[in-house]
């Protein structure tokens, strides 16, 4: 994956980009706590779906065609085919979603937050972690970017957490 490197002009990007050539650069390296950023990732997948789940349509009355969950019309008479806007069944969820100003909470390491018999259909983890607030979008150990949010609002000051619960889960 290729990440912009910022920097005034090209000469500086560069003598950075050899800096840290070849080495692991961590989230604490780049993102504080109380700053706001972008979370890029993949949704879950649903599979394939009719129309009332995929797009919220409603239910069609008791007297229509003795089909209650599909859409009344698939266009009109003239052109004389299916046009390409007519709601359909289909695949649904697995797409790029881009949620913007979520506030880091805290940077920690893996001791301070793994309670006892880990997290429940996850396991411990292993690496540091970041607190987020607000959800993510997509599943559990799906992969996650980050970058500084590109259209900031409000206050960003870090929020004080005072106590981690450690205890089971199960």
């Amino acid at each position: 994956m290729e990440i912009a490197i910022g920097g005034k002009d090209a000469k500086e990007k560069l003598e950075y980009a050899k800096t840290i050539l070849g080495k692991q650069v961590n989230f604490a390296d780049v993102f504080k706590a109380g700053e706001l950023v972008d979370t890029i990732s993949i949704t879950k997948g649903k599979g394939t779906q009719g129309v009332i789940k995929r797009f919220g349509i409603s239910k069609q009355r008791r007297k229509a065609t003795g089909k209650v969950r599909h859409v009344g019309t698939l266009g009109p008479w003239t052109p004389s085919y299916v046009m390409y806007t007519a709601l359909q069944a289909g695949r649904m969820g697995y797409n790029k979603r881009t949620d913007l100003n979520k506030q880091v909470i805290k940077v920690g390491k893996p001791e301070e937050i793994n309670p006892k018999g880990g997290f429940v259909s996850y396991g411990n983890v292993n690496t540091a972690y970041v607190l987020l607030r607000g959800s993510v979008s997509g599943p559990k150990k799906r992969l996650i970017r980050f970058r500084k949010a590109s259209r900031p609002t409000g206050i960003q000051t870090a929020p004080q957490v005072t106590y981690v619960s450690l205890e089971s889960k199960q």
